[in-house]
């Protein structure tokens, strides 16, 4: 299976210590070179469990493609929606909503991370998805609490 993810589902899983739900659900993941650099531009959640054994960071090919989608995508998102497309990813984890939405329209099956927390309770991998949930928050992340509350609903942790 071939996964590429994006700088936001890492920094949000790391910040909570459980950047290891990617390597439990998917084995290994791979990120292009913008979001390693993006991750290791400041020293924060993520510098450091960038550099696991499970993320394989990749160069894309597609450079023509990255400037088109820079009118509308930061780096990381572009690269992210490139390489997957070069790799034929199973799946490409990315929670920026224009982000999501383009690679959708171009043929990939986006996720967001909390898709993730949900396929991880579902395998048995956590017990609630709500604890993670709070402490992403609390360390920065932004849900709406309509987003929010339907996530728990459909975890059935409301």
């Amino acid at each position: 299976m071939i996964i590429v993810a994006n700088t936001t589902p890492i920094i949000s899983l790391a910040s909570i210590g459980r950047l290891d739900i990617l390597e439990k659900l998917f084995g290994s993941v791979m990120i292009p070179e913008a979001v390693y650099q993006e991750i290791k531009a400041k020293p924060g959640y993520g510098y450091e469990q960038v550099d696991a054994s499970f993320i394989e960071v990749r160069a894309i090919q597609g450079l023509l493609y990255k400037d088109f989608l820079l009118t509308q995508l930061d780096s990381g998102e572009a690269e992210t929606i490139i390489l997957a497309k070069e790799l034929n990813a199973d799946f490409v984890i990315i929670d920026e909503n224009l982000g999501y939405r383009i690679a959708n329209n171009a043929g990939l099956t986006a996720i967001r991370t909390l898709s993730l927390l949900l396929k991880a309770k579902e395998k048995g991998h956590i017990e609630q998805v709500k604890p993670l949930l709070d402490e992403m928050i609390t360390k920065g992340r932004w849900y709406s609490s309509t987003v929010y509350r339907a996530f728990l609903e459909k975890a059935g942790e409301l």
